[in-house]
């Protein structure tokens, strides 16, 4: 185990970053599983901005890979515009 003051608060540091993560990844899986049932183009539309700009902090981050959030907007956008 952690000997040092610094791995002690490095290790309290990492856990706690890592449950806003899994709480932001977890935010993010959620919204875009709701945009997906969306069935009315409008409200799509109009909740697609929140997401991408969801994606885009996480990508930011490296929390997700910049191709994976490309990869996610443009199915997303791709589903909006076809409804």
């Amino acid at each position: 185990m952690a000997q040092h003051a610094s791995s002690k608060k490095r290790i309290r540091q990492d856990a706690k970053k890592r449950l806003q993560n899994r709480y932001y990844k977890k935010s993010a899986r959620t919204s875009i599983a709701k945009l997906r049932e969306m069935e009315d183009k409008k409200e799509a539309g109009a909740y697609l901005p929140k997401v991408v700009s969801m994606i885009d902090r996480l990508a930011k981050t490296n929390n997700w890979h910049q191709n994976k959030a490309a990869n996610l907007k443009s199915k997303l956008t791709k589903f909006v515009n076809a409804l």
